[in-house]
């Protein structure tokens, strides 16, 4: 159950969260699971213009941590025996046109070229728009109830120059996901959800974790989310998002989830409750240019080589953080809201965030990444 927030026994936790408040976060909640037992810290508002504080283990919308439960569900499917990970993905998605250099792992792991439907950002600077996302402004805003299906995510992208050849880079794109969730589907028949719910939710209890599909709501309790945008005149409107149709991300960062439950998904799979030792080892295996395995980043936590396992998610005024060390014993999850814009503008405080809470949590850290900061077009 969750505890009362107490401000007495991590006073180090508590003046980071404060802290993030002061550096344009709205609402914050944490909770660390260590030696020294469960903690929940929070800070900030439920909602503007409100006095509430956010709740300690309220409802999230958990962005891109949606991509280390598909790659679970995925790799559990592996280990039955139904998908094979270096198998073409097309040999799944015959109807796609999917070029068959491209393997079920290069999905998982970010390597198989396709660009990236919410859009792409070029190492020259430039960007190449996909659907109108986060990145577009009074646009997104208008259509943040537009439904979109998985397929046409998925076709748009395949209708962009792929940024590579299959497995001879990396580059971060939500497209891959999508191409899991549907494959998912093809091979068991059934859908994403349901098997998300007998492969991972089912089995570890996540009452609290939910695929809202094209649902607009989040459960309570829940603090509100935010997104900023500039009208033709100059004037900055700021709207709430917490009600949107999550369909325009899909599994690229769809899923709801709490602090709690998080921690219990990201425990249970450190901690090998989830995946036999072999493909727990796939999964932790990085990939040199970013320390991204399938379906979560490796990262460093100083000289003295340890590491911590993590996937964090920025979708819209939410976000997400969840890390682990490696055997499970010791994690950080928190749910964070802020005002989003097109311009990315809470990115550096969510960066020097989230390195304070992991070298708080984790001892001598330099973890924090630009990859793990939350991305205006999902992430």
């Amino acid at each position: 159950m969750p505890l009362t927030p107490s401000k007495k026994d991590r006073p180090g936790l508590q003046k980071i969260i404060d802290g993030m408040i002061d550096s344009g976060f709205t609402g914050v909640a944490v909770r660390v699971q260590d030696g020294r037992g469960p903690w929940e810290g929070r800070a900030g508002l439920r909602e503007l213009d409100e006095t509430a504080k956010p709740p300690t283990d309220g409802h999230i919308r958990i962005g891109s941590n949606t991509k280390t439960f598909a790659a679970t569900a995925a790799l559990r499917l592996v280990a039955e025996g139904t998908i094979d990970l270096n198998a073409p993905a097309a040999e799944y998605l015959p109807r796609l046109g999917l070029d068959h250099g491209i393997t079920v792992r290069m999905l998982l792991q970010h390597t198989s070229g396709i660009f990236n439907f919410t859009g792409e950002y070029y190492e020259d600077g430039t960007f190449a728009p996909g659907i109108a996302a986060t990145t577009a402004g009074r646009e997104w805003v208008d259509n943040r109830f537009r439904t979109y299906r998985p397929e046409e995510l998925v076709r748009l992208a395949l209708s962009k120059p792929a940024r590579f050849e299959p497995g001879t880079d990396w580059s971060y794109s939500n497209t891959n996901y999508v191409l899991v969730r549907l494959l998912i589907e093809n091979v068991t028949g059934n859908s994403f959800a349901d098997e998300m719910e007998r492969l991972v939710l089912g089995p570890l209890g996540l009452t609290g974790t939910s695929l809202p599909e094209t649902e607009t709501t989040l459960a309570e309790p829940h603090a509100h989310g935010y997104y900023r945008y500039e009208e033709a005149t100059g004037e900055e409107v700021t709207v709430d998002v917490t009600r949107q149709n999550p369909s325009w991300i899909s599994t690229g960062g769809d899923m709801i989830s709490t602090t709690h439950d998080l921690h219990t998904f990201i425990s249970a799979l450190t901690g090998g409750n989830l995946l036999p030792a072999p493909l727990l080892a796939e999964m932790f295996r990085p990939h040199p240019k970013a320390g991204y395995g399938l379906g979560v980043f490796v990262q460093d936590t100083g000289p003295d080589g340890g590491k911590v396992i993590t996937h964090n998610g920025g979708m819209a005024g939410h976000a997400a953080l969840m890390y682990s060390t490696p055997d499970g014993s010791r994690t950080l999850t928190a749910a964070l809201n802020y005002v989003d814009d097109a311009s990315m503008s809470m990115a550096q405080a969510f960066q020097q965030a989230t390195q304070s809470l992991v070298q708080e949590v984790f001892g001598d850290s330099e973890t924090a990444m630009a990859t793990t900061s939350p991305s205006p077009a999902g992430g």
